[in-house]
């Protein structure tokens, strides 16, 4: 264990212990943070750091250890008191007011500007402006801000934290809706902000950002820091390795199978447009095989998943099942027709969060449950056989089967959500952004029950705005590009930099196919 402490730092945190009955989400953290530093926290999930940024916030009360801010102790009994000491955190699940405009959003809970007693409005829109116009905003503040993009919405929320004379802001998972173009452009702001002498605690999952950003990073395991140490100490393998405790044998890409001309494909796309989201995509996918659907943000991958599992209707086109016409009217009707999809959004699209780990899990075979086949009654017994399975066969951690599924880590609700599809009937199973916002060692755990299920014969289409994980996992990639497909990419030939070529559309049309 390397921990690099630093007395002179202008916030520590020494010693800080959390129980929630008897686990230990924080066992004695101690943490230096410097003013003007990008200091990187990661770890899995459940590893102490969200633990640890809700004691910063006041959102949760530390059970012991102290937080000093030059030299002298804070108190953090509320989210007042971390308002108060300069702290702001920004979630992914943006805390923003829909129907209030920014500049409303910006002012909500800010030092107003005061003459005579009386809160000068029109000056205190002039500063909380100001605070926009310092990350460099350039749309209208007068905007209700349900009509502002995710990367709109960040902008706000950062104005917001500078309108509170942020002196710490710390992020959460900030890049994971954000385009390459919008990821950069809040790059560019988190530097800038640094420079100014903010201090900037960046958590996420995307190692990759991490070594770019931060000065310094921080591993987090079982509630304690593992290490702290300079970015030059750490490489990705390295990082990934403290993160879990070991060091992970990477598998070679796979080989793709060369398929006859005569191979039925076990479902199709036909020219299926919707609106200006998806326009004349055609595509086929074979028992077994693993499609990649890459491109930016906005592309139509999404859009398309979702008309094929029925969630949305398509205005043109066809689609058929292992030959057979299909058209799912709804949910419901994909799921007879042996198709599934893991919902980018997990928490509000693919699960009942106050819901136990053993319904979300049957949800979907619920006939197959049954007693007596002609009567509406499920067995316990086979509802616990089948749960207890799943939760063997994908490693996931949970106290019982009664445990809400809102309780678990993000990794082990995602294996839940993947787990409740694992049933014979399954003929395609869609992936949205399946490792979205999960820890290095459960995403792991999914690649491989993803290449499991695929040996199965189930045909898996994998969404994903990483061009690592298409690299890593597909036998061919299909890039969308402004709702069209614009190439594909198959075996060898699939590369991260042709992905990002292909979904900013820098090849000619002539090199969209290779194979």
């Amino acid at each position: 264990m390397v921990l690099t402490l630093d007395e002179t730092a202008w916030l520590k945190i020494r010693g800080m212990n959390k129980h929630f009955g008897g686990v230990s989400a924080l066992k004695g953290v101690d943490l230096d943070i410097h003013s003007g530093e990008v200091h990187g926290l990661v770890g899995a999930n459940g590893a102490g750091k969200s633990t640890l940024i809700r004691c910063l916030a006041g959102v949760i009360i530390a059970d012991g250890g102290e937080v000093q801010i030059g030299g002298e102790t804070k108190t953090i009994d509320s989210p007042r008191d971390s308002a108060d000491l300069g702290f702001a955190f920004i979630h992914q699940e943006l805390n923003l007011i829909p129907q209030f405009n920014s500049l409303q959003n910006i002012l909500l809970g800010a030092p107003k500007v005061k003459r005579a007693g009386f809160v000068d409005w029109k000056a205190s829109r002039r500063m909380a402006a100001a605070a926009a116009q310092r990350i460099g905003v350039d749309f209208n503040l007068e905007r209700p801000v349900r009509e502002l993009s995710v990367a709109e919405r960040w902008l706000v929320m950062i104005a917001k934290a500078l309108a509170h004379e942020a002196t710490l802001i710390a992020m959460d998972e900030p890049t994971a809706s954000l385009s390459v173009k919008e990821s950069e452009r809040l790059f560019k702001i988190i530097n800038d902000l640094a420079e100014d002498g903010v201090a900037i605690l960046y958590v996420s999952h995307r190692l990759e950002e991490v070594l770019d950003l931060s000065s310094r990073i921080t591993v987090f395991r079982d509630g304690m820091v593992v290490e702290t140490a300079p970015r030059e100490r750490w490489d990705k393998k390295s990082l990934v390795n403290c993160i879990v405790g070991y060091e992970i044998q990477t598998e070679s890409r796979p080989v793709y199978r060369l398929r006859s001309d005569d191979q039925f494909p076990v479902f199709e796309a036909k020219n299926v447009s919707r609106a200006s989201a998806v326009s004349d995509v055609s595509l086929k996918v074979f028992s077994g095989e693993i499609l990649g659907l890459g491109g930016v943000v906005g592309s139509g991958r999404s859009e398309f998943v979702r008309l094929a599992f029925g969630a949305d209707q398509i205005d043109s086109g066809s689609f058929e099942v292992q030959g057979r016409p299909y058209r799912a009217k709804s949910v419901q009707d994909a799921i007879k027709s042996g198709i599934g999809l893991v919902p980018e959004e997990r928490r509000s699209e693919g699960l009942l969060l106050d819901k136990s780990v053993m319904f979300n899990m049957n949800i979907t075979v619920l006939r197959s449950l049954r007693s007596v086949a002609a009567l509406p009654f499920m067995s316990e017994k086979l509802k616990k056989e089948r749960a207890n399975t799943i939760i063997e066969k994908l490693s996931i951690k949970t106290n019982s089967l009664s445990t809400p599924v809102g309780s678990l880590s993000g990794g082990n609700q995602q294996k839940v959500l993947i787990g409740h599809w694992l049933t014979p009937g399954i003929k395609v199973l869609f992936l949205d952004e399946p490792t979205k916002g999960v820890d290095v060692g459960a995403r792991e755990e999914i690649y491989r029950e993803i290449r499991d299920l695929a040996a199965t014969g189930v045909g898996i289409v994998l969404v994903s705005s990483e061009s690592e994980e298409l690299v890593k996992l597909c036998d061919r990639v299909i890039v969308l590009r402004q709702g069209s497909i614009a190439g594909e990419l198959i075996g060898d030939g699939i590369s991260e930099g042709r992905i990002i070529e292909m979904g900013f559309g820098i090849v000619d049309a002539d090199q969209r196919s290779e194979s």
